[in-house]
Order: C-alpha cells, then sequence, then structure tokens
C-alpha cells in the first residue's frame, strides 16, 4: 500500500470534508431528474463549507475552501445498502480535486461504519472490479494507478456496487446509481482546474 493510501491527512481530510454533510442530512436525499444539470438552488453551503453547485441524475457537483485549498468532488449517495441496519446510515462515493495537494481524481468513499481495516473490499462496475483499501469509516482505491480506469468505466456504467467487511466481520453492500455521474465529474473538474 502507497503512502498516499495510508496518509493519516487523508482521513482527516474526509471527515472535516464529509462528516458535516452526514450530520446536516444528505443534499442528494431527494430524487433529481436525469439529463441536463440542475442548478443548486441558491447555492445553499453546508456545514464544513461544502457547496452543492449542480445536481447531474443522482450525483451532485460540490466544491469547499480549507484555508487558501478550494477542494471539489462529484458525490453520491448509494440507492440501497445491505444489510438493512446500514439504511439510515449515510455513505457517499466521490471523486474529488485539490489542486493545492495535486491531487486529482481521486476516488473515495466516507461508509459511516467501522471497516475492517485494510480488509477486503471491491467496487465494481458491470463486470469490472477495483480492488479498495479500507482504514476507519473510509475506502479508497487501493492502487493510485487504477483511478484513470476505475472513473471512465464509471463514466461508461450505469451501476455500481462497493462491497466491504466491517470491523465486526459483516460483509456490506452499497449500490450506486452512476446516472449523472460523467457530468458531475466534468463540472468539479472545471471548478478546480
Amino acid at each position: 500500500m502507497s503512502d498516499l493510501r495510508s496518509a493519516m491527512p487523508r482521513s482527516v481530510w474526509l471527515c472535516a470534508v464529509f462528516l458535516p454533510l452526514a450530520l446536516s442530512g444528505a443534499a442528494l436525499a431527494q430524487p433529481k431528474p436525469k439529463g441536463d444539470a440542475k442548478p443548486a438552488s441558491s447555492k445553499e453551503e453546508k456545514p464544513g463549507g461544502a457547496t452543492l453547485v449542480a445536481t447531474f441524475g443522482d450525483w451532485g457537483a460540490y466544491t469547499a475552501q480549507s484555508g487558501r485549498s478550494k477542494i471539489c468532488y462529484a458525490l453520491s449517495e448509494p440507492k440501497s445498502r445491505s444489510p438493512a441496519n446500514l439504511k439510515d446510515t449515510k455513505a457517499y462515493l466521490f471523486v474529488s480535486f485539490r489542486p493545492a495537494d495535486k491531487v486529482r481524481n481521486e476516488v473515495a468513499a466516507v461508509l459511516n461504519f467501522a471497516t475492517k481495516d485494510d480488509g477486503p473490499a471491491t467496487l465494481a462496475i458491470g463486470s469490472t472490479q477495483y480492488e479498495l483499501v479500507t482504514k476507519g469509516k473510509n475506502a479508497w482505491v487501493k492502487d493510485a494507478a487504477d483511478e484513470a480506469q476505475a472513473i471512465a468505466t464509471m463514466s461508461k456504467g450505469t451501476t455500481m456496487t462497493l462491497q466491504a467487511t466491517s470491523a465486526r466481520g459483516n460483509k456490506t453492500t452499497d449500490r450506486y446509481s452512476l446516472a449523472g455521474f460523467a457530468q458531475a465529474l466534468e463540472r468539479a473538474k472545471r471548478d478546480c482546474p
């Protein structure tokens, strides 16, 4: 596992940006029409500084400011979670851009339950699977070199499934729609060149 995948500041960044979103209620909880972008009405700012810029299908494009560093990302929530006791626990899968840190196209998930650190986890889009690494309540594509291919596969897919193992050893499954992913990703890229 590379230093990038095990860096503590990344976990701190994930918590700083996504924990406030989870606590404030999901911005993507309401159904979104498919197709063109819907500008966020009034560009409401969420705690932690995250602002929903636009929605595209089941995905949103967000920006946040952390000091002088701008962060942009495309984000969605799972359409379903199993086992059933996870249905009221918010989770997010996102692709982030942090120009100040020279980070682009970083695929990650906030699962919001304790995972088995370095436990088995996968992201499946159609018949293509990518290994994930888990730490705490988060997961990332294990090999950063696979991120561009994972994003290309997500852009062409319709659904994806994230499977992980909880700290208790339970198998979990999150199912995501990819409707609007490509458009939300392009917007996030544009907002953080």
